[in-house]
């Protein structure tokens, strides 16, 4: 089993009001790793927290795809000593047609090169809607996909993959090596919330409307996902837990996913 990470949007709330101790205590439940989101904004305090406390951010969160400077997210990455930076959100309204797929992958592809340069690898996070979302029959997912460079890799969500109507495991097999990052998710996968996030969605902004729905997310194990055949299709990626809302103590979820890994991701 890869050392798993926590996506530290998970616990937001906490890293608003102390950035310090939050990596603690994350690091106290067991997590070696973690994967920081909009990490440019807070870097310095980043970095010093996450070397008292032994922990390493293998991968990172920001939106990149759309950034004037890059390069200054990829410095970011660097001195926190990253390996590979991961666009978390293009909203649903900008995966609509081939053509939509081909600009996305082509802008990845150049910010993939960018990243390169910087000794860093690039890639993209999915949603639902880039699986709901169809181009003649095909997820618009397929197109932007098959448009990317080698170099290109991907970080797949793979509760909203799921949601998304994908077989997640059968996506996963069929993306492979490209896959370096997955994030493991469960909870109950409802048709009423495939499409239910608005294009006016911001990045990392969870609607109040929705806030119901995204709680019924659950600890790996305790809901309709198969993760288990997730992580058996994914052998080599990085096992990234992620809660984008929890209804119960979001520590106590984290802690209670990582033991499941443990014991079932072997």
């Amino acid at each position: 089993m890869t050392t798993p990470s926590v996506q530290l949007y998970t616990v937001r709330d906490a890293m608003s009001d102390d950035v310090a101790g939050t990596i603690a205590r994350v690091r106290e439940i067991g997590y070696e790793n973690v994967e920081p989101y909009a990490f440019q904004t807070n870097t310095a305090e980043l970095a010093q927290a996450l070397r008292e406390n032994g922990v390493a951010a293998p991968s990172g969160h920001a939106a990149v795809i759309d950034a004037t400077d890059p390069d200054a997210i990829f410095a970011a990455a660097t001195e926190l000593g990253m390996q590979t930076v991961i666009d978390p959100f293009i909203p649903t309204d900008r995966w609509q047609t081939a053509a939509d797929a081909a600009w996305l992958a082509d802008r990845v592809n150049e910010l993939t090169v960018k990243a390169a340069g910087h000794g860093l690898r690039f890639g993209y996070h999915n949603h639902q809607w880039e699986f709901v979302n169809k181009v003649d029959g095909r997820p618009v997912y397929d197109l932007f996909v098959e448009r990317l460079a080698p170099e290109v890799v991907l970080e797949v969500d793979t509760f909203w993959a799921t949601v998304g109507g994908a077989d997640a495991p059968a996506v996963l097999r069929a993306l492979g090596d490209r896959v370096v990052a997955i994030h493991v998710k469960d909870g109950r996968v409802t048709g009423d919330i495939a499409t239910a996030l608005p294009s006016s969605e911001s990045a990392l902004v969870v609607p109040d409307a929705l806030k119901a729905a995204f709680e019924n997310q659950t600890p790996a194990g305790q809901g309709d996902v198969d993760v288990a055949a997730i992580l058996a299709a994914a052998p080599q990626a990085l096992r990234v837990v992620e809660f984008d809302a929890y209804k119960g103590d979001v520590f106590e979820g984290i802690a209670e996913s990582l033991a499941w890994l443990r014991e079932n991701d072997k």
